[in-house]
C-alpha cells in the first residue's frame, strides 16, 4: 500500500457519517464556545474531507439542530423515566431528572438552549422534539389536576413555571454558582 492509500483510508468514513459529525461537533463543543463551531473543524474532528458534512447538514445551523434533537430525545427519556402514577412524586422526580441530564449531559444542554433561527428550517423536526419534552411536564401537572392534587389552572402555564424553576437550578449548578451540598438540603 502506498502512503497516500493510508491517508485515504485513515479518513474514510462508512456508513455512520451522520453519527461521526455529531459526536465530533459534541467533542469541539466541550471546549469552544458555538460561535466558534465550523463544519470545516467538525470535519477535521471526524476525519473526513471538509464537504462531507453537506452530506447530511446544509449548514452549521441544520448541524447544531440535529445536536440539539438529540439531546432532546434523550432528554426526553430522562424525564419520561421519572413519571409515575403519583403526580407530586412525579414532579418532584421530573425536576431531579431535568437537573441530573444538565449536569450529566452539559454540552447537549448548552446546545439544547442556545439561539436558533426564529423561523426554523421547514424540514427540521426540532420544534416537535423540543415541545413534545416540555409536553411530559404538561401532562404531569394535568394529571395532578385531575386528581385534585395540583391547584387547577393552564397546565401548559404552570408548567412553564416549574421548567423555569428547574432550567434555573440547572443553569446555577451548571455555572459553578451552587454545589450539590447546597442542593441536597429539603425542608
Amino acid at each position: 500500500m502506498q502512503p497516500t492509500d493510508v491517508t485515504k483510508k485513515a479518513t474514510y468514513h462508512h456508513g455512520e457519517l451522520r453519527q461521526a459529525l455529531l459526536e465530533a461537533a459534541l467533542t469541539l463543543l466541550k471546549t469552544q464556545v458555538i460561535e466558534q463551531l465550523s463544519l470545516r473543524g467538525v470535519a477535521k474532528q471526524a476525519g473526513v474531507s471538509h464537504t462531507a458534512p453537506y452530506r447530511h447538514f446544509k449548514d452549521k445551523a441544520a448541524l447544531l439542530a440535529a445536536v440539539a434533537e438529540e439531546g432532546f430525545v434523550e432528554f426526553g427519556q430522562y424525564l419520561t423515566a421519572a413519571v409515575s402514577s403519583d403526580p407530586t412524586e412525579s414532579l418532584i422526580a421530573t425536576g431531579e431528572a431535568y437537573v441530573r441530564f444538565a449536569l450529566e449531559h452539559s454540552t447537549h444542554f448548552r446546545v439544547m438552549f442556545s439561539h436558533f433561527p426564529a423561523v426554523p428550517d421547514p424540514e427540521s423536526t426540532l420544534p416537535e422534539t423540543a415541545t413534545g419534552t416540555f409536553q411530559i411536564l404538561v401532562d404531569v401537572i394535568a394529571a395532578g389536576q385531575a386528581q385534585g392534587v395540583f391547584k387547577p389552572g393552564n397546565p401548559k402555564e404552570m408548567a412553564i413555571g416549574r421548567w423555569a424553576l428547574d432550567h434555573g437550578l440547572a443553569m446555577l449548578l451548571l455555572a459553578g454558582m451552587l454545589n450539590s451540598e447546597q442542593t441536597d438540603k429539603r425542608p
